[in-house]
């Protein structure tokens, strides 16, 4: 089952394929290039790209009213002074990354056009950041964002099992908001923490950009990630990390196998005489 978001912008999409030239200018600025109805038959890929286009709603369309707050706006600005002048635009992941801090966890389309006009640059400059990298989220998220590791290793060591009982205890599916709007559940790959597999990020918003964290939870199980649920649902926090009570950090469950003293010096070099 798709996710609401996907289903409508597939059925956009499908009205855009077969609307006449006279419809409404929102419509033609959705798509330029027809859809048929056999592709979208023949193919699931048309709704994985429906993503990536933009459906003007109430809360996300150009004529919002957005600007980076007062503190947000110094950020802005100590953000480009790292670049010359002519360069301003390589300032727009990290302002990006701030605008998604601030407007609770995901960007709206307005957001990116007061960064475009801030950096001086099309606005288009800054939808194909938005839409190519999958740490910027285009629609609403919860204030915690549950982050699953898919890859290889994680899989493997159980990741799936840990997303479905995440679903389950949360009664939602992926990429959705519980009706609290406390929690999302979405898919990630590689985080790096392979070793301490299977691992989930948790994105928290729920106290602006001024509080924002992005933490590791490792070595879990599937009763240890509704564990850590509950306690951020209490307000409480979890300890980050590893979740395996005999391991530190990446080292080996029940300590060092190897490396008990210190390590002899390569005998190639003399080291003293650096």
């Amino acid at each position: 089952m798709l996710p609401p978001a996907a289903r409508l912008a597939a059925r956009r999409l499908l009205g855009l394929a077969t609307s006449s030239a006279s419809e409404s200018a929102a419509a033609r600025r959705l798509s330029r290039s027809p859809i048929s109805y056999a592709a979208a038959g023949c193919s699931s890929r048309l709704f994985s790209t429906a993503l990536n286009y933009h459906l003007d709603s109430p809360e996300n369309n150009p004529d919002m009213p957005w600007e980076f707050t007062e503190a947000n706006m110094k950020k802005v600005n100590e953000i480009l002074s790292h670049y010359p002048s002519n360069y301003r635009q390589s300032g727009i992941i990290p302002m990006l990354d701030l605008a998604q801090q601030q407007h609770g966890g995901w960007v709206p389309v307005a957001a990116m056009n007061a960064i475009a006009k801030i950096v001086g640059v099309a606005p288009i400059r800054v939808y194909e950041v938005a839409t190519f990298y999958t740490m910027f989220n285009r629609t609403k998220v919860g204030k915690y964002h549950l982050l699953v590791c898919g890859t290889t290793p994680c899989m493997i060591r159980g990741s799936r099992e840990i997303e479905e009982a995440l679903l389950e205890h949360l009664g939602v599916k992926r990429n959705e908001v519980t009706s609290d709007g406390l929690f999302s559940v979405g898919e990630m790959e590689c985080m790096g923490c392979c070793v301490n597999a299977p691992m989930i990020a948790v994105a928290d918003y729920s106290k602006g950009s001024e509080g924002y964290t992005y933490n590791y939870y490792e070595d879990l199980t599937p009763k240890r990630v509704v564990e850590i649920v509950e306690m951020l649902k209490r307000g409480e926090t979890p300890p980050r990390g590893t979740q395996h009570p005999e391991r530190k950090n990446c080292g080996p469950a029940g300590g060092n196998t190897t490396l008990h003293g210190e390590p002899k010096p390569p005998p190639c070099r003399d080291l003293d005489a650096c």
